[in-house]
């Protein structure tokens, strides 16, 4: 699953356009390389999204299957590092 999808399928961000934009400003990293909307995530993956005031973590524990999970079963699918 692309990295744009994954971000809005897990409730990481509310619209896929929102995380193509945060990836278009080189804001996401996969493992600590910077990525294009194109990349795929795989299981294990750490994903990194530095905010303005803050960095958070989350590793990617399950891919979906749907385009959309509930927020209730997030934690399913990632964990937040930190």
């Amino acid at each position: 699953m692309r990295i744009d999808k994954f971000l809005n399928s897990v409730n990481i961000t509310k619209r896929r356009s929102v995380a193509q934009d945060m990836i278009s400003n080189n804001v996401v990293l996969i493992n600590d390389t910077v990525v294009k909307s194109s990349k795929n995530i795989e299981l294990g993956n750490i994903i990194t999204i530095n905010y303005l005031n803050e960095s958070k973590k989350y590793e990617v524990l399950k891919i979906p299957t749907t385009k959309s999970t509930p927020k209730s079963l997030q934690s399913e699918y990632i964990k937040e590092i930190s």
